[in-house]
């Protein structure tokens, strides 16, 4: 008796340790919490989220907000908030004044600091009004198993590394922005039961990956742009729920799985006759294929199946008469069959006066029924489209003949004359094309990269020389229209606004194809050509390196009244989500602080970049601005250099910074200043950014004096630093 009192003793002390261990978070899981409650902007539903001390996992559950702890680590996050999806239908890529997370807020940063709960398995972040394009590295929530962000501002394509999330059940992406395809790796997916991504604006055919998902349940992809012919879905044998409405969906009915209970698939643009296999659905409750082009008679057997309670036919073009005979099932609640074009009498079963418990709607037919909105039986006959003959077909044929010919002639005289008027008013307008190729030694494409050679839109002057270890496939570059860049940024809108700096305002921007893109607004010199800025803006624009912020393009407007007056020229460059270097030093910064070896490799990257713009472009390209607030760092912590180069056109052609200095000495002068302020940077990294403004200038007088002490004396010496750091990277 003493042994077994002594063990139910122990058994329940170290029950209560298990559960005491269970309850208390990591320090870490904790502190990820808390960045994740600044993220989403302090919303009231995690105000008892206080600091470190609070015990989340302790938290009692409510309809807004539920964790769940095992081991220290979160495996469950719900969070429901206030600024739900459904009611904006503009929403075209920027924030939205309390309807939407700020400007400030970063998916990609959020989604970083959320693949820290490594040990989720469900996660359900609802009308938070979180923004953005879903990142890749979502992915890296391995083992995760419920999955819910309905009701955001999501937008662009689903990341395909979410193939890997192998133990994923539940995928719920309903009332978002997503405007790619449907994705065609669902079936990598080998316990998905849940598929829901309505309400958005997927695009595209049905994939017929989704046949192979086996192990599906619910299937509920209405209310998007899914074009296209439906398979074979029979093989979908664990299907109880398919909704397909609202899409723009064709051709004939697909064969249904036998096991289905509800059908959606009205407001398409589906044809033919209804299946007769759809009479064998034995397990079918409610179906509705109203708002098509349906055609023959619906099989009577629909109308008698054991389980059905709706059946919805309306508003296709069904014809011909229901039998006398019609049995109708015995849960049968609702038959709509209006709006069609069927004749003859109502069968007794649907005759609504015999049966109190049964909803019937059948107006707009042709059936022998008084009253009811019925249209005669001509109607709903067929008929035959009238064919007009006409006598004089030939006459009518001469004078269509002479119109076109008439018009194009007309056409003809204004090109000739549209082009004598600008040859004659701007003669110095030539073709893109025509300035690169008078401008390229035929010996200059040396050193070029396949890639460069083959692509027509990326071939310039510029000889490439970096290894093929930094051969990068980057998007080519393009001119851009004035129209697309007011329509990326609504305009120029403030809430697009991102800064301004010493190379003019810069606004960040969604292309149609859901490209996020920052638009660099440069202030030019009148004394510019358009010739000559052309050249210059060409130099730039096809320069790619895997450190350099990619150039996707450029626009040059011309003034109204002189077509070769330059009005702005606007640089359309990609966009780096995760702030700049100065962000990531110190703590006080808005971004994650880097570590050492972190700082390192950024610094190794810029080197590299300076590097290739020294010496791996012909001309080279100095006076690079370094600064730490142009270090950009990507999503995957990698460093990329901006607003590198474009001294080239904010300054005029043949200034060599003061009056009689000899080019050499201006180009040496270019050198040492990306040098001094590398050292300046090297100093931010340690320091932080707390150099004061005032001693900047006598730190670049003692980096100046310790690189003569080093006798960087000339290009060649200058070149060196960063080919020995670059080197020591490696």
């Amino acid at each position: 008796m003493e042994f077994c009192t002594l063990f139910l003793l122990i058994s329940c002390l170290s029950w209560s340790l298990f559960v005491l261990c269970d309850s208390q978070l990591q320090t870490s899981q904790s502190q990820v919490l808390l960045q994740l409650k600044k993220h989403l902007e302090y919303p009231k539903q995690l105000e008892i989220w206080y600091d470190r001390k609070t015990e989340f996992c302790s938290l009692p559950p409510s309809a807004n907000l539920n964790i769940t702890c095992e081991f220290n680590s979160v495996t469950e996050l719900n969070i429901m908030g206030d600024k739900p999806a459904t009611k904006v239908s503009d929403f075209a890529g920027f924030p939205i004044p309390n309807k939407t997370l700020s400007h400030s807020f970063s998916m990609d940063s959020f989604v970083t600091t959320l693949s820290r709960l490594s040990s989720l398995k469900t996660l359900s972040l609802i009308s938070l009004g979180i923004w953005g394009p879903l990142p890749d590295k979502i992915h890296r929530l391995s083992s995760l198993e419920y999955l819910d962000l309905s009701s955001n501002f999501l937008f662009g394509s689903i990341p395909p590394k979410m193939f890997t999330l192998l133990k994923l059940q539940t995928f719920v992406l309903d009332d978002n922005v997503f405007n790619d395809t449907v994705p065609s790796w669902l079936n990598s997916l080998p316990n998905l039961t849940t598929l829901r991504m309505k309400k958005n604006r997927l695009k595209g055919p049905f994939p017929s990956s989704i046949e192979g998902i086996k192990t599906l349940v619910d299937l509920d992809l209405s209310s998007n742009e899914i074009s296209g012919d439906l398979p074979d879905l029979s093989s979908l044998t664990n299907l109880k729920l398919l909704d397909l409405r609202g899409n723009k969906l064709g051709s004939h009915l697909p064969t249904l799985p036998k096991g289905l209970l509800m059908v959606f698939l009205n407001n398409n643009s589906f044809m033919g006759e209804i299946p007769t296999q759809y009479g064998q659905l034995n397990q079918l409750q409610h179906i509705d294929v109203s708002f098509n082009m349906l055609t023959g008679k619906p099989p009577p057997e629909l109308f008698s199946l054991p389980s059905l309670a709706h059946l919805n036919l309306a508003s296709n073009t069904l014809k011909g008469s229901l039998s006398d005979n019609l049995n109708c099932g015995r849960n049968l609640e609702f038959v709509d069959i209006s709006n069609n074009r069927l004749m003859g009498s109502l069968p007794s079963c649907l005759n609504s006066e015999t049966r109190d418990n049964r909803v019937i709607k059948f107006s707009g037919n042709c059936l022998s029924i008084a009253g009811h909105h019925q249209h005669p039986e001509s109607y709903c006959r067929e008929f035959k489209v009238p064919v007009y003959k006409s006598n004089n077909g030939g006459k009518g044929i001469g004078v269509s003949v002479g119109l076109i010919v008439g018009i194009a002639v007309l056409i003809v005289l204004l090109a000739i004359g549209l082009l004598i008027v600008c040859r004659r008013y701007c003669p110095r307008v030539i073709s893109e094309q025509h300035l690169l190729q008078k401008s390229v030694p035929e010996n200059s494409t040396a050193g070029l990269s396949s890639e460069i050679l083959t692509n027509p839109n990326c071939s310039s002057g510029h000889v490439f020389e970096s290894s093929k270890s930094e051969v990068q496939i980057l998007p080519s570059c393009r001119s851009f229209s004035l129209e697309e860049l007011k329509e990326a940024t609504n305009n120029f809108d403030s809430s697009a606004f991102l800064g301004e700096g010493s190379y003019g305002k810069i606004y960040k921007g969604l292309l149609k194809n859901g490209t996020q893109v920052a638009i660099r607004c440069l202030p030019t010199s009148k004394k510019y050509s358009i010739r000559n800025l052309k050249l210059r803006l060409d130099m730039l624009a096809k320069i790619r390196h895997p450190h350099l912020v990619c150039i996707l393009g450029h626009c040059i407007e011309v003034e109204q009244d002189d077509h070769c007056s330059i009005n702005r020229v606007f640089f359309v460059l990609e966009y780096i989500p995760n702030g700049n270097f100065r962000s990531h030093l110190s703590d006080n910064s808005p971004g994650e602080v880097l570590s050492w070896p972190e700082r390192l490799a950024v610094l190794i990257c810029v080197c590299k970049a300076v590097h290739f713009l020294h010496t791996g472009v012909i001309p080279g390209f100095f006076h690079n601005r370094l600064k730490t607030t142009n270090i950009l760092i990507n999503e995957h912590r990698l460093a990329k250099l901006g607003d590198y180069g474009l001294s080239i056109i904010s300054e005029e052609t043949g200034n060599y910074g003061t009056k009689g200095q000899e080019p050499k000495s201006w180009q040496m002068t270019r050198l040492d200043d990306d040098v001094y302020s590398f050292g300046l940077i090297l100093l931010e990294s340690m320091l932080g950014p707390s150099v004061p403004a005032k001693t900047e200038a006598t730190l670049r007088g003692i980096i100046k004096q310790a690189g003569r002490a080093c006798k960087v004396d000339g290009p060649s010496s200058v070149s060196d630093v960063f080919r020995r750091i670059n080197n020591s990277g490696d």
